[in-house]
């Protein structure tokens, strides 16, 4: 149990690439983090570093040596974790060694192949090929063999490397699963108690008598004496940092947002209160520094001055957590929606769960040093598993408050408060599970759900703390606060810290450097489609170089529009169509120069671009139709941007068109997307095309009676006295004929601006009511005379009822015309059955009136 534990402290940092999140989170996590230490961090990452000069044979030969003892430890597993890993180091060395050199060589046979490319293909069997270019045919094809015969040598070797490196990967893990799952001593057996107090104060004892022993060294003292006022000097200023450094940095950033809650401000505070852990840390290392270079401290005491630092920090840390999730202050947003009181009772929390990790990190530290066994470990350690579980219980309602509180019924809100509930359960799961686990026997899996869900419970902290961060500097650089919330950038920095906290969540839960480096370097390979490989490298430089061809053609379309184009006889629509067209040229021309500079070969994709082919071919039939028909809007220009147009029903002026589709903005200040496919195949009526004249009619209807000359003169006078209608052509009046109540006139009126066709209309029509007005003409309207044949019908037995037409108004005009006459001429009887009763006023009961 010692030395697992032991192997774990040692993993305390991760790999190189991770230096800076991983100790964060060594420091958060002290012992059990699973990860490694600082000096097998660099002896992983120097192992990448590898010379790529040529191999030879007596290379060879050792590796051979190498990968036989590599088998047999692999074979035996009998080897212990230590020394699978520097095997592993040293078959990680080789790895990359023939890596180098399979690629150096790659190139150079490259080389030879173009050449073999230039002569062309060799001649079909049977035909003669001229002598001096059989000849070099053969030179090269002698070079570029032995040129690939080390290649393929190395090529090989990198290949059972690879292989080895992974075998020794799936023994650690085995062997770290069947650790985590192993069933030790119960810390609950009250038996296993009197053995661990008297192992911890045997180790208190030691400490003193250490420091005794020491001292009592006349060299260790006479050096001591001599380096006594740094020392003390050293260890004042570490005492400064470490009493007093973090209330500074507190008090200080307090201040800077306590008048003005400005973004800038924000910002100087939270750089600011990064003194509070990195300050106090600091003095932690003067003090172990001061320990062990006095030389009287004594073994038990220098044992435990490199895990101090470690301990200090997560003390710090974790109040620093503590103060940013549950604030003191009411100003500003809190993370958190809970009272006063409940923000207390958290900062309460995460200062008792830096006190208890940094507990852990010192008592993991002395039990190295002391080799405890597996009972005593696991008795001084529950406790601070138990508290942490029941802290965590705690956090965990906090969380399930602070989603409550929040009723908002948006969708994003409410995905987000479920997610918060789950996670609040899962919480509170795992501190019923690990302590629970940890008293029966299981201890390191329980402690595991204890100890990682509460690392992992900082670490998500520290994640809601850089993402208002980066909200912070959005709204410093954009002066939009009350954008934020619904910004694109302060997002896509989320999604990326929280990417980039993968790895460190994986740390966390177990997972070895080494299976993160291999990740990474899988990764940094890239993958193969077909014969074609694509490396992260390769996305960078695509990405680069395509960046680069977008920007410049946005700058060339900037230039055309703004100075070039408004100088030619192109029209607006003819304008943006350039733009338009010159944008999507630049932009192919920009992904095939990416293309091409980035290595991807698009000839081995020829296939699956004919896959693909067939896919839109059937599936995106449409898409691709509309995006035909939106390359021929922009070549031919049958419509263009601010063109009146009617298609489909809508009518309205064009304000943009796409590739896929056209917006046109109706006259009730609507958008109407229509598919160019519609525009194209379909009936579209442009009343601004070339020009802006165009014609109106008006319809005008006189009552019979009326002098038709007159009126006619009267409606010229009228279309001739509007300003925009053109007098030459001149306005015409029609007189179309005789309607069933009227007398039917049409004026007819080019404009200028068709455009204002309506205002024209309505103060022609204005004009036209006023003038007939004074002029006496009357304005008819529809009459219909209805007459009941055999009205006596629908009062029988009441005696005769005689039925008369109404008489017409004095100031009415009779009627133009008279219907529903009898055939002889003669008006219709007086009196009518039911049946002969219609409610459209015929008297044929076919529901036509007769005319």
């Amino acid at each position: 149990m010692t030395g697992s534990r032991s192997r774990v402290i040692r993993r305390a940092f991760p790999i190189r690439a991770l230096l800076m999140a991983s100790f964060i989170l060594a420091l958060i996590a002290g012992p059990g983090a699973g990860v490694l230490s600082p000096g097998t961090a660099y002896a992983q990452t120097d192992a990448a570093v590898t010379s790529s000069a040529p191999l030879t044979d007596a290379d060879y030969k050792e590796w051979e040596k190498v990968a036989d003892r590599a088998e047999e430890a692999i074979q035996a597993n009998r080897v212990s974790d230590a020394a699978l890993e520097e095997l592993r180091v040293e078959l990680v060395d080789w790895r990359a060694r023939f890596d180098a050199n399979h690629t150096d060589t790659s190139a150079a046979a490259s080389a030879v192949q173009a050449q073999l490319d230039t002569l062309g293909a060799p001649p079909a069997e049977g035909q003669e090929e001229a002598p001096e270019i059989a000849s070099q045919r053969a030179s090269l094809n002698d070079k570029l063999a032995e040129i690939q015969a080390p290649s393929r040598r190395a090529e090989l070797a990198h290949s059972q490397a690879d292989a080895l490196v992974r075998s020794i990967d799936s023994m650690l893990r085995a062997r770290q699963t069947d650790a985590l799952l192993e069933l030790g001593p119960a810390p609950i057996d009250p038996t296993k108690w009197p053995t661990a107090v008297t192992d911890l104060s045997s180790y208190v004892v030691s400490m003193a008598e250490g420091a005794r022993e020491a001292w009592g060294n006349q060299k260790k003292r006479d050096a001591f004496v001599k380096n006594l006022p740094v020392l003390l000097g050293l260890v004042a200023l570490a005492l400064l940092l470490v009493l007093r450094g973090r209330s500074w940095f507190e008090r200080l950033a307090f201040r800077l947002v306590a008048k003005d809650r400005s973004a800038a401000r924000w910002l100087i505070s939270f750089v600011v209160s990064l003194g509070q852990f990195i300050i106090p840390t600091g003095g932690a290392f003067m003090i172990a520094g001061a320990i062990t270079g006095s030389g009287v401290a004594g073994a038990s005491i220098d044992a435990l001055a490199p895990a101090l630092p470690a301990a200090l920090f997560q003390l710090f840390f974790s109040r620093w957590i503590g103060n940013n999730i549950f604030p003191q202050s009411e100003t500003g947003d809190l993370p958190l929606e809970l009272s006063t009181a409940q923000r207390r009772e958290g900062r309460l929390y995460a200062l008792a769960f830096g006190i208890l990790l940094a507990a852990d990190t010192l008592l993991s530290a002395a039990g190295t040093a002391a080799g405890w066994d597996a009972a005593t470990h696991n008795v001084l350690h529950f406790p601070i598993v138990a508290l942490i579980g029941l802290f965590l219980l705690r956090i965990s309602r906090f969380m399930v408050v602070h989603a409550r509180a929040d009723q908002s019924e948006s969708e994003d809100r409410s995905f987000r408060r479920h997610l918060i509930i789950l996670l609040a359960r899962v919480v509170s799961v795992m501190a019923i599970v690990g302590p629970l686990l940890a008293a029966v026997g299981y201890f390191k899996v329980g402690s595991s759900f204890s100890i990682q869900t509460l690392q992992s419970l900082m670490l998500i902290a520290l994640l809601m703390g850089l993402q208002k961060l980066t909200e912070e500097l959005y709204v410093l650089i954009t002066r939009d606060r009350a954008g934020v919330a619904d910004a694109l950038w302060p997002v896509l920095a989320g999604f990326v810290f929280a990417l980039m906290s993968l790895p460190v969540f994986s740390l966390i839960w177990g997972a070895r450097a080494t299976d993160l480096a291999e990740i990474w370097s899988e990764f940094k390979g890239g993958f193969s489609i077909g014969e074609t490989h694509i490396s992260p490298g390769d996305f960078v430089t695509f990405v680069i170089v395509f960046g680069i061809g977008y920007a410049f053609t946005r700058v060339i379309q900037g230039a055309l529009k703004t100075t070039v184009l408004p100088k030619t006889k192109l029209d607006i629509g003819g304008q943006n169509a350039v733009v338009s067209g010159l944008g999507y040229i630049g932009m192919f021309l920009a992904a095939l120069t990416a293309i091409t500079t980035a290595g991807i070969d698009l000839s081995s994709l020829a296939i699956v671009a004919g896959a693909l082919s067939v896919g839109v071919g059937f599936g995106l039939r449409t898409i691709v139709e509309n995006f035909v028909s939106g390359i021929i809007l922009l070549v031919e220009r049958p419509i263009s941007e601010g063109d009146w147009i009617e298609a489909g029903g809508q009518m309205g002026f064009v304000r943009n068109i796409s590739v896929r589709s056209t917006r046109i903005e109706t006259f009730d200040r609507t958008d109407v997307i229509v598919p160019n496919a519609d525009l194209i195949s379909g009936v579209v009526t442009n009343w601004t095309r070339g020009n802006m004249i165009g014609r109106l009619i008006v319809k005008v209807g006189v009552a019979y009676g009326n002098d038709t000359r007159r009126v006619q003169d009267i409606l010229q006078e009228i279309a001739e006295a509007q300003p925009l209608v053109l007098l030459n052509p001149p306005p015409g009046i029609i007189f179309n004929g005789f309607g069933s109540d009227s007398l039917d006139f049409e004026m007819r009126m080019i404009l200028r601006d068709i455009t204002q066709m309506l205002v024209v209309q309505t103060e022609v029509n204005h004009q036209i009511a006023e003038r007939f007005k004074a002029e006496g003409i009357e304005i008819p309207f529809s009459q219909r005379d209805i007459w009941l044949r055999n009205p006596e019908t629908l009062f029988q037995g009441k005696g005769p009822v005689s039925v008369s037409p109404p008489e017409e108004p004095a100031s009415k005009p009779a009627p133009v015309a008279h219907h529903d006459h009898s055939p002889t001429g003669e008006r219709a009887p007086a009196h009518m059955r039911d049946r002969d009763t219609d409610h459209d006023g015929d008297t044929d009961g076919d529901g036509d009136a007769d005319r």
